[in-house]
């Protein structure tokens, strides 16, 4: 679908590489640290798997996903020791993110929806007070128990916003993410650069 102005209701925005910026290489570099190993000895052996879709969903404490990842990588860390790097991957916000948002409020009610967990949720929520201010409500998969791109995912924040699918436009990094919001009717934007996110808004008037 063309966006043009008066085409949305609703806009609803990932917040990882979307609203803020992720760097895992800042989290393989602290878990090296504290477990005397090359940092890029870890990044193939992170678990992106099951282990991280339960974590994403709330099945499973910070603590039990912690000890998978270390058991994965090969390293014993203390909890607070993966901590410090599951956290360290925020590396602030997307440029010219907080702006863009500040401006879009105005016209239209915003909402996020992220593939997150408790731990990174604590952390963000924090630290990325302001920005996050922005949203209406913030969908978290820990939370609502479903993560995208499941169906039921985005059937659960679409009734919860209250306004009808094709009235929504999602912006996501994922292309996945965006498939499956577009087979259950929102209107996506594939975010590649903070110009996508830019673009789409002028397109839609704001």
């Amino acid at each position: 679908m063309t966006l043009s102005p008066g085409s949305a209701d609703a806009l609803l925005f990932d917040l990882g590489r979307v609203v803020l910026d992720i760097d895992f290489s800042r989290a393989f570099a602290c878990w090296g640290r504290h477990a005397a190993c090359a940092p890029e000895q870890l990044v193939g052996r992170l678990s992106l798997g099951e282990l991280n879709h339960r974590h994403e969903r709330g099945e499973i404490s910070d603590a039990e996903y912690f000890a998978g990842q270390c058991a994965a990588m090969g390293i014993a860390l203390s909890d607070a020791q993966f901590l410090e790097g599951w956290n360290a991957i925020f590396a602030g916000e997307m440029p010219g993110i907080a702006q863009a948002l500040a401006r879009a409020a105005k016209k239209l009610p915003l909402y996020a929806f992220s593939n997150t967990n408790n731990a990174h949720v604590a952390h963000f929520s924090v630290v990325h007070a302001d920005v996050l201010g922005h949203f209406r409500e913030i969908f978290l998969s820990s939370s609502i128990g479903l993560r995208k791109p499941d169906a039921a995912a985005y059937d659960h924040v679409v009734n919860a916003i209250g306004v009808p699918a094709e009235r929504i436009v999602f912006f996501d990094d994922s292309a996945d993410n965006i498939a499956g919001a577009r087979a259950r009717g929102l209107i996506g934007v594939h975010v590649r650069s903070p110009d996508d996110v830019a673009q789409a808004l002028a397109a839609l008037g704001i």
